[in-house]
């Protein structure tokens, strides 16, 4: 029994191998895009979950420690897309290359084929 079509058909990508690394400039723009779409993904997961911690206490920073706060957010979430991620960034990367190889590969249409 192949474990990778079963995660695939309920949605888990835990067992596809990791992408290669980038080859071309395309390659490497794309990994980029993928990697700053799940650090934003996660800087705003961050804002949320903090947005919840109650600050009412003595030591409470204020508008300063709430500014900060969202700054810290950002950065710890570059941080752990850095370090690996939660795998949003591979599953994009994926989806990129997939969409480039499809525009690539489909047949080019004259205009009287187009109706």
């Amino acid at each position: 029994m192949d474990l990778t079509i079963i995660n695939m058909q309920h949605g888990s990508t835990a067992a596809l191998p990791a992408p290669k690394a980038p080859q071309t400039a395309f390659e490497h723009q794309a990994r980029k895009a993928a990697d700053n779409f799940e650090a934003l993904f996660l800087a705003q997961y961050l804002n949320t979950m903090s947005a919840g911690i109650k600050n009412d206490g003595p030591f409470n920073g204020g508008h300063s420690e709430e500014m900060f706060q969202s700054v810290l957010n950002e950065e710890m979430a570059t941080s752990i897309t850095r370090r690996g991620g939660i795998g949003l960034s591979d599953m994009v990367y994926r989806e990129i290359l997939k969409t480039q190889e499809a525009e690539h590969s489909a047949p080019l249409l004259s205009p009287s084929q187009i109706k």
